[in-house]
C-alpha cells in the first residue's frame, strides 16, 4: 500500500499521486481498486483528435484569410473564415451535445437541425440563394426532423421523446402559416411539411394516446 509524506494516509490501489494533496506517493503499488473504462478513453482520445483537428482548420482559415487576403472567387469582400468558424462551432457544440448525459436522441437531432438550419441560413444569406433555402431546404429539414421524432416517440417506451413529437407539430404548422400569410402562398416542400406535421401528430394521438394527454397535461397543466 501506497502512503502519503505529507497528509500521512495510505492510499490503496495503483495510484502515483495522493487524492487530496495530489503530492507523489511512497511505497509498492497495489492491484486497482476501480474498473478501467477503455472505452470512455477511446473517446475522450477521438474527442481531443478531432478537437485539434477543428482548432487547426480554424487557425489556417484564419490566417488564409486576414493574414494572407485569400479570397473565394467571386466574393472579394467577403471574409468566409468567420463563416467557417460559425459551422466549426456549431459541430462543436453538437459534439458536446452527444456526450451530454440526460438528452435523450430526440433533443439531439432537433437542437442539432435547428442550429444547422440557422446557420445554413447565415451562409444563404453572404452566398445568395436564400430563395431555395427558405423554400426548399428548411421545410426539407424540418419535416425529416418530424419523422425522427415520431419515430423515436414510437420505440422509446418512457415518454422521453413525446415533448419533441408535439413540437413537431409546431415545427411544421407555424413556419407553414406565417410563409402562407407573409408571401401570400404556401410553396409545395412547406405544404408537404405542414401535412406531414399534421399526419404525424395524428398518427402519434392514434398510437399513443395516453402518453399525448398525459404529455400534454404535464407540459400545460390541464
Amino acid at each position: 500500500m501506497r502512503r502519503c509524506p505529507y497528509c500521512k494516509v495510505d492510499v490503496a490501489g495503483d495510484l502515483v499521486k495522493c487524492p487530496l494533496c495530489q503530492s507523489k506517493l511512497t511505497g509498492a503499488g497495489e492491484e486497482p481498486c476501480y474498473p478501467k473504462f477503455e472505452a470512455q478513453k477511446k473517446r475522450s482520445l477521438y474527442y481531443k483528435m478531432q478537437l485539434a483537428i477543428v482548432w487547426g482548420l480554424l487557425i489556417i482559415g484564419v490566417g488564409l484569410d486576414f493574414l494572407v487576403g485569400l479570397r473565394l472567387p467571386g466574393f472579394p469582400d467577403l471574409h468566409w473564415c468567420l463563416l467557417l468558424a460559425m459551422w466549426l462551432i456549431g459541430f462543436e457544440f453538437g459534439i458536446m451535445r452527444q456526450f451530454k448525459p440526460g438528452t435523450g436522441s430526440a433533443g439531439k437531432v432537433t437542437m442539432l437541425v435547428l442550429i444547422t438550419i440557422a446557420m445554413w441560413c447565415v451562409t444563404a444569406y453572404f452566398f445568395g440563394f436564400m430563395d431555395i433555402t427558405i423554400d426548399l431546404v428548411i421545410p426539407a429539414a424540418l419535416a425529416a426532423t418530424i419523422i425522427a421524432n415520431f419515430v423515436l416517440a414510437l420505440l422509446d417506451k418512457n415518454g422521453n421523446t413525446m415533448s419533441y413529437l408535439l413540437s413537431g407539430l409546431f415545427m411544421g404548422v407555424v413556419p407553414s402559416v406565417i410563409c402562407f400569410f407573409v408571401r401570400s402562398k404556401m410553396p409545395l416542400a412547406w405544404a408537404i411539411c405542414l401535412m406531414v406535421s399534421v399526419i404525424l401528430f395524428a398518427g402519434a394521438v392514434i398510437f399513443r394516446g395516453r402518453a399525448v394527454a398525459a404529455e400534454l397535461q404535464r407540459r400545460f397543466h390541464l
